[in-house]
Formats: C-alpha cells, structure tokens, sequence
C-alpha cells in the first residue's frame, strides 16, 4: 500500500525548511520591538468557541473539523482560526487584570479548514497572526496595520496594497443591516444558497458572496458610509490620518466585509497585485472586535484588534517578486575520518565542537577521503577537520580553512581556541600555520 499525506496538506522537507525558519525568526524579531509577547493555545478547543450563536461565516458553517468524544457529548473543534482561542484565553486567564492594558500578543501555528486546496489555500496552514486586547483606540489599529506592513517590506515585498473599510459600532452596523434586506428582499431567491443563509443571519456578508458579485443587484447595493453614525465617521477618519502619518498606502473598499461575524469597526487586507498569485492574493488582514471578549466572559465593552497572515500564502508571494528566503547554511566544520581505528576519537571531537556551539557533522558510512571531502564542499563547510592515526598519536588535529584555503596543525586541547579565532569569536593569536 502506498502511503501520501492526505488531500490539502503537505510535508515541510528537511530542504524546504530554512524559509520557515527565517520568516519564524523574523516574526519573533519584529514582535519583540513592537512589544508584543507569544502566547500558544491548544490546537483543538471545545466547539463553541468558534461556533458563537447565529455564525453566518463559511469557516464556521462549512469548514471546521468537529469531532464528538467517544461515549461524551463534548464536542471538540480543531483551531480554524486564531482570534477566538487567544480571546477564550485572555478572559480565562483573567489577563484583563493587567494594570498595563491593552494586553499585546502573537501567535505562530497550524490552522485546520475543510476548504478546497488550491494554490496559497491548504486544509492544514500555518498563521502568523497579532491580538491587542483591552483599549480601543484608532491609533491601535494604525499600530497593528503597520506591524504587519513593516514585516512585509523588511521581506523586500513591493507588489502590495492595503484594502480598508468600516464597519461602523453597534448602531451603524444595525442601520446597515436593515437597509441591506430591504435591497436584496425582492431578489434573494434568485441568489445563491449562501446568500439566502446570509440574507437571514448577517446580509453584510452577502456582499463577499464569490458567485453573485456580478449581478446588477450586489452592484447597486447600499454603502456602508451612508449608515455611519458621527462618532464611527471619526474614529475611521482617525485611522486613515495615522496610516496617513506612516506613510503607509491604502485604498478603501466600501465592500469589504471580511470573512468572520466578530468584526466591528476597521477591517483590513493587505492583498498582492503580482499576478503569480492568482485568486489567493490576500496576504494578511484582520479587523477590531468588540464583543468577543464579553461573549467568552470577560468585561463588557472590552475591544480587541488583530490581523492573521498565512505563512504558505506569504512563501508564495516572495517566490512571485523573486525573493529567496531559502538561503542554506553551511556547516561550520565537517571531521573527516581518515582511518577505521580513530572513530571514536572522530566522534568525540565532533561531540566537542557542537558542545562549543559550532555546527558540526562527521562520516558514519567509512567512506573515502575524496568522497568525504566531496559532502566538505556540498554541505558548505567552513573548515575540515582532518583526524587519522598519525593525528591520534602525536595528539594533534589538522583543521583546514576552506574559506582561506589555509591548513593549522595545532594541539588537540587547542581545537576549540583555534576554531574560535577562526570564526572571529575571540581575540586573534598566533596560529601554528602549517603550509
């Protein structure tokens, strides 16, 4: 029987892994300056966390992989998304207590959807993704956007744009729903069956509708900034002067929506324009919450914001602009095993110098000195060492520096402080040099 990873999944290779590697270290770098510290959350969680009330979202309505216990009710949900757990977190932990809110955070890890893989979309993806919970504050979004652009162009990516809306508090988004199913009321039996369920749990989401966008009706439909109130006219016009101040581009787009019902007030995407993206074009994006908190517990009226960026979708859209992120290290020292009897000195000098941080790999297959030094060059090498009989016996070791071409013959208690002047790691001495 042959065995392959199941339908919209993958296997990060071992040749692969570097540009996960750098993007992940990256991620800790530019949340360690903005302030923001990690928090991980279980992978599975029960299922009303994510399934809150009347949800018109497809992740919730058709995409969530939901599982019973054997001989339980309980009903368990592998993490969809990243917002609710973190939310579900903040108000267990009561992190609303902090005397120095709002309470900044980001996560980095798998997400499970049952959604039809395509380029940029997988069943099983990993998310870099940003909360702020506990104030509420135009500046804050200003912040959480820039994070997440900042990132973007330290990657070198140029080909992006920012797509903004409002969806106005609690008493404009009312307007606007009522306004909307006095629109469509006429014409939804006409649309498609996602419609038909929006129609009666969120019409706003009628508007993201992928098969229905073209028709005269979705066209003409009414404008969200016609049903703001005074106060979430400002706090949009707050948000677009400090994007403004950053120098950071945007357009609004009046029918951006996004794709979860929590979102009140700015919501956001920062979408590719290279055309080796194809339909999965959105980068990142995200939006302020104001009742996720309070449904999980917490305080009344605490306001969330935050944004989730996939990392497959972000590979992509680096190999689109031609941006390597796959650069390989090479290895600081190979030993090369030049006799059957020294093996076990070889191994223990090869257990020294990774003892002493240096990344270090050895032969256990018994093969010629050429092939040997043939993997010094494939594997990148900074220095070979040499050890054989002769080597044993005197005590010494042989390092060349492939880098200099230069060759030391130096005691073996000094492996380490030559390798460390080699690398620049302390003060240059004098180097026994063998020519």
């Amino acid at each position: 029987m042959r065995y392959q990873v199941p339908r919209g999944t993958q296997d990060i290779l071992p040749k692969d892994i570097s540009k996960w590697h750098k993007l992940e270290d990256m991620i800790r770098q530019f949340c360690y300056v903005y302030n923001y510290d990690e928090i991980r959350t279980p992978i599975f969680e029960h299922t009303n966390v994510f399934k809150r009330g009347n949800d018109s979202s497809d992740m919730v309505n058709k995409e969530m992989y939901t599982f019973q216990l054997e001989n339980s009710a309980t009903s368990l949900t592998l993490r969809p998304e990243g917002t609710a757990g973190v939310a579900r977190a903040f108000v267990e932990h009561k992190m609303f207590g902090n005397a120095d809110l709002p309470v900044k955070m980001y996560y980095v890890g798998p997400q499970c959807r049952h959604e039809r893989p395509q380029k940029g979309r997988m069943r099983i993806f990993h998310q870099f993704g940003v909360e702020v919970i506990g104030a509420k504050s135009p500046m804050l979004d200003v912040e959480t956007i820039a994070l997440g652009w900042s990132f973007v162009s330290a990657l070198g990516l140029k080909d992006m744009k920012v797509l903004i809306n409002t969806l106005g508090d609690d008493e404009s988004r009312a307007a606007y729903r009522a306004a909307l199913k006095e629109h469509f009321k006429n014409d939804i039996d006409t649309m498609c069956a996602d419609c038909k369920r929006r129609y009666e749990q969120n019409p706003l989401r009628i508007l993201d509708c992928k098969v229905d966008h073209d028709k005269d009706i979705m066209k003409t439909a009414p404008k969200m900034e016609d049903y703001l109130n005074d106060a979430s006219k400002q706090y949009f016009k707050e948000v677009l002067e400090g994007l403004d101040a950053l120098g950071i581009p945007y357009e609004v787009d009046d029918r951006l929506v996004r794709g979860l019902d929590y979102y009140t007030h700015t919501v956001f995407e920062v979408v590719s324009v290279n055309k080796e993206m194809g339909a999965q074009s959105t980068v990142f994006a995200g939006g302020r919450y104001d009742g996720l908190v309070e449904y999980f517990g917490g305080p009344e009226g605490m306001s969330g914001i935050g944004w989730a960026m996939g990392l497959e979708r972000l590979i992509i859209a680096c190999e689109a602009e031609g941006i390597t992120l796959d650069e390989e290290d090479g290895l600081d020292a190979y030993v090369l095993c030049l006799a059957d009897s020294v093996h076990k000195e070889v191994l223990a000098i090869t257990t020294e110098l990774r003892a002493n941080g240096y990344r270090t790999d050895t032969d256990y297959l018994g093969r010629s000195f050429k092939a040997q030094f043939k993997t010094v060059d494939r594997k990148h090498a900074r220095c070979a060492i040499l050890i054989g009989d002769s080597e044993v016996a005197n005590g010494t070791v042989n390092i060349k520096d492939v880098k200099t071409q230069q060759q030391y013959t130096v005691p073996m208690e000094e492996l380490i402080p030559t390798m460390d002047r080699i690398f620049g790691n302390v003060g240059c001495g004098e180097i026994n040099e063998e020519e």
